[in-house]
């Protein structure tokens, strides 16, 4: 039997979408996504912490992301947690210092727009433009 993974996450963008092309013309867009956790610490203070994920996306979906999302775009992403096959936990690499850093990869299979547009640098229009992108309210997020 073969086990099956999801993930949802609801954050913003931490910078602009980046589209490439494969060999084969299949269109990859890759953006960072930052999620924020509020608590309240054991000292009954307020905390936040923010958890950053790479997130890639493919096909049509990737062109769409690509051409209305921008840094600040609050989104929603579905999609299979990527993991390094050697620890099972996130992707390693090295930073420029030498020191090891853990990346969190998300391969999404759905993105949908929430909120505003993000920062304005001309690739803010309304997701609702796109007749392949739905656009989600705050109260219609499936949790």
């Amino acid at each position: 039997m073969s086990g099956y993974q999801k993930i949802i996450l609801v954050g913003n963008l931490g910078g602009d979408p980046e589209m490439r092309y494969t060999p084969s013309g299949q269109a990859v867009t890759n953006f960072r996504m930052a999620v924020n956790n509020n608590f309240t610490g054991s000292d009954s203070q307020q905390q936040e912490t923010t958890c950053w994920f790479r997130v890639t996306v493919w096909g049509k979906q990737a062109e769409t992301c690509n051409r209305y999302l921008s840094k600040g775009r609050q989104v929603l992403v579905e999609g299979r947690l990527t993991f390094d096959h050697e620890t099972g936990g996130p992707k390693l690499w090295e930073d420029q210092n030498g020191k090891t850093r853990g990346s969190f990869e998300i391969n999404a299979f759905d993105v949908k727009f929430l909120g505003g547009s993000g920062s304005s640098n001309g690739n803010n229009r309304s997701a609702s433009v796109a007749n392949d992108v739905e656009e989600l309210q705050e109260d219609e997020i499936p949790f």
